[in-house]
């Protein structure tokens, strides 16, 4: 009978398409020639389904693995064979007087609910059996032991063992876990093992009286002005004339005073009805051409400039040549101080004083200069101020020396330092042992010490 079938444990092959399941017998449908199967493996995996039903028709080879009852199993049947006593079934098809099962009309096989599925043909091969003959359930149950496997790693000793190994080979210790934490870097400090730092990277050959540093801590000595001279001199014979430093001095002056103008900030093409006023003070000496330079450079910048400078029956060579150059930019040249601005301006660039010529300040037009400008209420900047022990007549703000600085008055304001291009070997020509501290920049700020 059909319940002799029921609780077996059976194997179906379903051909290469399909492929064998396994699974109890959970009915028999004689009427219909299907067979269902509860908690079905398919190819040796776990269906997802808890009952899958089988057509007679799909049926390639039934195996009884297990009959209920501790029976053993009678071996594999085909389809032309017959069940006798609970142990074998006859194939489908025949009319046998105990468990028929007879194979149906041609049909596709039927579902039993919304817990049975009839197996699809999706084009899956057969597998080997013996490659999932275990049960997939029990492995999955058994969760990995993690500590237990980490308490087996004996880390103390794999150190130890790295350590020794390191110590014979001459190869620096990495650390054990007892030692310090190593110590944590800022995100712009070296990691890396170099030679201690030399702060004091340039030496003269006799002292200034006024010591400066830079930003990153490096020794910057004051150089009197007769040294001043004498390297100027021999930068002059070794090609770095007048003209080149004056344009070098220009470029860095007006760099300076860019950024002292509020820089990107302020100069913007969307801000063109605001452009900076700068009125620049000039004397007829070589200090007055590097104004002008400086001036014309700030005028290529869209900054209005208004530069004085008095009418003299002779200046020199240089000043000419700087006012025809200033001339060409558009900026504004008066020689009188009542042409300059009544109201305030955004920055004065004084180069009214020089290193030599002290009588100036007795003249008229210096004095009436002067005025102008500590009464306009704007910043100073000064250009190679001169070492003087009278106090300032133009109180500044920033002071720019050129390649080294002079021992300046505290009235010079912050002093900053301008690269005017002057190579290693002319300062060891005049006994100057140097080393460029301008790293990156052509302006550094010097600090007193």
């Amino acid at each position: 009978m059909a319940a002799d079938w029921l609780g077996s444990l059976v194997s179906i092959n379903c051909g290469e398409t399909l492929g064998v399941y396994q699974g109890k017998v959970s009915s028999v449908d004689q009427g219909s020639q299907t067979i269902s199967l509860r908690q079905p493996f398919h190819n040796g995996m776990k269906c997802p389904v808890p009952e899958v039903t089988f057509s007679a028709m799909d049926i390639k080879e039934l195996k009884i693995l297990e009959i209920p009852g501790g029976g053993a199993p009678a071996g594999q049947t085909d389809l032309g064979s017959t069940a006798h006593n609970g142990r074998s079934t006859k194939g489908p098809g025949s009319a046998p007087s105990s468990a028929p099962m007879s194979v149906p009309r041609k049909g596709s096989s039927s579902s039993r609910g919304n817990n049975q599925t009839t197996p699809k043909k999706n084009g899956m091969k057969n597998k080997d059996d013996e490659c999932f003959g275990d049960p997939l359930e029990e492995i999955l149950d058994t969760d990995f032991d993690f500590e237990g496997n980490l308490a087996l790693f004996d880390k103390a000793a794999v150190f130890s063992e790295i350590e020794t190994s390191e110590k014979r080979s001459g190869a620096r210790s990495r650390g054990t876990p007892n030692e310090r934490t190593p110590a944590r870097y800022r995100h712009d400090e070296n990691i890396l093992e170099a030679e201690p730092i030399v702060y004091r990277q340039i030496m003269v050959p006799q002292s200034g009286g006024k010591e400066y540093c830079t930003d990153a801590g490096l020794v910057v000595p004051s150089i009197s002005y007769e040294l001043h001279k004498k390297l100027l001199c021999v930068a002059e014979r070794h090609g770095l004339t007048l003209e080149r430093r004056l344009e070098m001095a220009g470029v860095c002056a007006s760099q300076m005073a860019l950024t002292l103008l509020g820089g990107p900030n302020r100069l913007t093409p969307k801000n063109v009805h605001q452009r900076p006023t700068v009125a620049l003070l000039c004397g007829p000496h070589v200090q007055g051409a590097q104004g002008i330079s400086c001036g014309r450079h700030l005028a290529n910048h869209e900054v209005h400039v208004i530069l004085f400078l008095p009418n003299f029956v002779k200046m020199l060579e240089s000043i000419t040549n700087e006012l025809t150059l200033f001339g060409k930019t558009g900026g504004k040249q008066v020689s009188s101080v009542k042409d300059l601005p009544d109201s305030p301006v955004d920055l004065v660039i004084n180069c009214l004083d020089c290193h030599e010529n002290s009588f100036l300040r007795d003249q008229a037009w210096y004095r009436a200069a002067v005025d102008w400008a500590n009464q306009n209420r704007a910043p100073v900047l000064s250009i190679d101020p001169p070492v003087s022990t009278q106090e300032q007549a133009v109180d500044a703000k920033w002071s720019l020396s050129l390649g080294l600085p002079l021992p300046l008055a505290e009235s010079a304001g912050r002093v900053y330092l301008c690269d005017i291009g002057i190579p290693r070997h002319i300062f060891q020509e005049v006994g100057i042992n140097y080393h460029s501290p301008f790293g990156c920049k052509f302006s550094i700020p010097l600090h007193s010490t």
